[in-house]
């Protein structure tokens, strides 16, 4: 395990001492918590980004998408545990 030096400001280390009590954890390990939580966060964020412009660039190519009306109609139905078809992709233009 690598070493990285943190420099806090006092009233920060102040604040995540507090904290970390309150939590039952140590300064160490709520900081280390919240490094993770972050890069998680961040990593899914960009997961969500790429397929976006993945699905982007399929309407592109195709010219074909599905209207929200119908998409948001079959979510709802899958939530509700209804057996449904999926829509299907049709061009822009419909």
């Amino acid at each position: 395990m690598s070493t990285t030096t943190v420099r806090l400001p006092d009233e920060l280390k102040k604040r995540l001492a507090d904290v970390a009590e309150q939590a039952g954890m140590t300064s160490h390990a709520l900081i280390l918590q919240a490094i993770s939580d972050r890069v998680e966060a961040d990593e899914a964020r960009n997961r969500l980004y790429d397929e976006a412009e993945r699905r982007y660039a399929l309407i592109a190519e195709t010219g074909q998408s599905i209207p929200w009306s119908e998409m948001r109609r079959y979510l709802e139905r899958r939530v509700a545990d209804e057996t449904t078809e999926p829509p299907t992709a049709r061009p822009l233009s419909e």
